[in-house]
Order: structure tokens, then C-alpha cells, then sequence
């Protein structure tokens, strides 16, 4: 038993808190394409060039060569995740946000998810069916 006073060459306990900020080189995003007519569809390319048409049509061509990347994409539900770079990640949301048509058609894009790990996309907990 240790008695009051008498350490015996025991130190108090430490820690030491790490915080990693943007630890991911990138970021991704869930979203989907909606019209307000029914029906439409866009294959991978025309919905890869209305990403970049948005980007440009905001920032410029500067933004036009944001690396943006179609890692997968469904034509039937117009769903869709990419992965920026996490330094344009705030230029491709507002880029996305404001775009309001496709030849002439309106449209917009929704965010579903967003996150640094492409792992967090795999489940969404707002949909989640409990028994």
C-alpha cells in the first residue's frame, strides 16, 4: 500500500492530445441530379461536362480545370459520387449549388453526403429501416 507523500519514483499520468485537421487529401460527395421535367437522362460524359460547364460558368477556367473525378455514376437515378481535391471542395459545392440548367431545362444538383473517407458514402443513417 502506498502510503500519502510517498511517491516511490511514480509519476502522474500524461497525455497528450493530437488533433488531425484535413488528414485526407480528399474529399468526397454524394449527390444527384434533379430536373423539373421527368424523364431526362445524361450519360456519364454530358454529366461529367455539366460538372465542369458549372465550375466554369462560376469560376472561370481556373475552376473549369479543378480536378474533379466521376467515381462511380448511375444514368437511371442521375446519382452520382465524386472526389475532389479538398481545396476545391467549397468551389465544386458552390459551383453545384448554383447551377439552375441544362439545355434549357431546369435542374439542381443535390447534395446528399459529403466526407473525407469514401467508406462514410457506403451508408446513410437518415435511411436506416429499423425492425
Amino acid at each position: 500500500m502506498i502510503e500519502s507523500g510517498d511517491d516511490k519514483g511514480f509519476k502522474p499520468a500524461s497525455y497528450e492530445r493530437i488533433v488531425l485537421k484535413n488528414a485526407s487529401e480528399y474529399y468526397y460527395l454524394k449527390i444527384y441530379l434533379e430536373f423539373q421535367e421527368v424523364g431526362i437522362s445524361l450519360n456519364a460524359v454530358e454529366f461529367k461536362q455539366l460538372i465542369i460547364s458549372a465550375l466554369k460558368r462560376l469560376h472561370g477556367e481556373v475552376g473549369a480545370a479543378l480536378p474533379v473525378d466521376v467515381l462511380s455514376y448511375e444514368e437511371k437515378t442521375l446519382l452520382a459520387i465524386l472526389r475532389v481535391p479538398i481545396t476545391g471542395l467549397v468551389k465544386l459545392w458552390s459551383a453545384l449549388t448554383l447551377l439552375d440548367s441544362y439545355q434549357n431545362r431546369k435542374c439542381a444538383f443535390r447534395v446528399i453526403q459529403t466526407s473525407p473517407f469514401l467508406l462514410a458514402l457506403a451508408g446513410n443513417s437518415r435511411e436506416l429501416v429499423l425492425d
